[in-house]
């Protein structure tokens, strides 16, 4: 991959800088498109100089792809949206876009191509987002078979959405929403195993045209998790179970908010597992051994904790 051109559309984001660290690390000369390329600076300093240039481009709203993809001989799109909010939707940001990014690497000979999904993807699935993942799948393998797609289970690591998101409302809420009771079940994953899954799928042959579930080492299921983090936090909160359909009558209005903390959309997430399939490609078929959770976690989770008084 050394001096190879690696266009990385949505490389400003949380796997973003992971991906891109390691494939500077990999000597490979990494083109980043991001809508505020101001916001992406702390990217350069992860390669030499020169070796990571930002360039503006909101891909959902351009009509032509190709000057982004010229002379690239390997594509990611890391592009997803958690929530729609203004003109940001699921149908384009992760239905239509993939389509066009993949259209056009096949157009300009890119040699391989990584299309981050998710667990949740199906076209049956309740979540518009999870619709929309499977959409652009099926988009992006009809532009370009060969691609690679990788689908995480919940991502974490320390600049994550998930565990901060929690222990936040740990240090201010004396109790943490269980929907349905939090049976559902997940298997973390940890966002630096994500990003050489990347990067394995960008340089491996043998991982073109195929897909991978990635998931950690242990299932959880939510209220598990919540009990872990509270834990590790050395707090007492309450864990109240929330049926699904009161919460989503207090989705709604969160919605309205900046950054909502939670949506009608996710909650019908969570009416399914998100846990890799019994016959799926997993981390252990890309030749990576998956972090544990209860390894990394604790490390940044630490700024909510309960403090200690200090000895006499």
């Amino acid at each position: 991959m050394r001096n190879d051109v690696v266009t990385v559309f949505g490389g400003s984001g949380f796997l973003g800088r992971y991906v891109v660290r390691r494939l500077a690390n990999a000597g490979a000369r990494v083109r980043v498109i991001c809508r505020y390329p101001h916001k992406a600076i702390h990217l350069k300093p992860m390669g030499e100089v020169g070796q990571i240039t930002l360039e503006r481009g909101d891909v959902t709203k351009l009509d032509d792809l190709a000057p982004f993809v010229e002379g690239s001989r390997r594509v990611v799109n890391l592009i997803g949206i958690l929530f729609e909010k203004g003109d940001q939707r699921f149908d384009v940001v992760q239905a239509e876009t993939p389509a066009r990014i993949a259209a056009a690497a096949s157009a300009a000979g890119v040699e391989h191509m990584v299309q981050l999904s998710a667990i949740g993807a199906d076209p049956e699935s309740p979540a518009a987002y999870g619709r929309t993942k499977a959409t652009g799948e099926t988009a992006v393998r009809e532009a370009f078979p060969a691609a690679t797609i990788l689908r995480p289970s919940v991502v974490f690591g320390p600049e994550d959405d998930f565990f901060n998101r929690f222990g936040q409302m740990a240090q201010i809420s004396p109790f943490l929403p269980l929907i349905d009771g939090g049976e559902t079940r997940f298997q973390p994953v940890y966002v630096d195993d994500v990003a050489r899954a990347v990067v394995v799928g960008l340089t491996d042959p043998a991982t073109a045209g195929k897909t991978y579930e990635l998931g950690g080492p242990d299932v959880y299921t939510f209220r598990e998790l919540m009990e872990y983090l509270l834990g590790v936090l050395n707090r007492r909160r309450l864990l109240l179970n929330l049926p699904s359909n009161i919460a989503s009558i207090q989705a709604r209005f969160m919605e309205f908010l900046p950054k909502p903390p939670l949506t009608r959309d996710q909650i019908a997430l969570l009416a399914s597992d998100n846990v890799v399939s019994e016959d799926a490609l997993g981390l252990a078929d890309l030749g990576i051994e998956p972090t544990p959770l209860e390894v990394i976690v604790p490390s940044y989770v630490q700024r909510y904790a309960k403090r200690q008084p200090r000895a006499a």
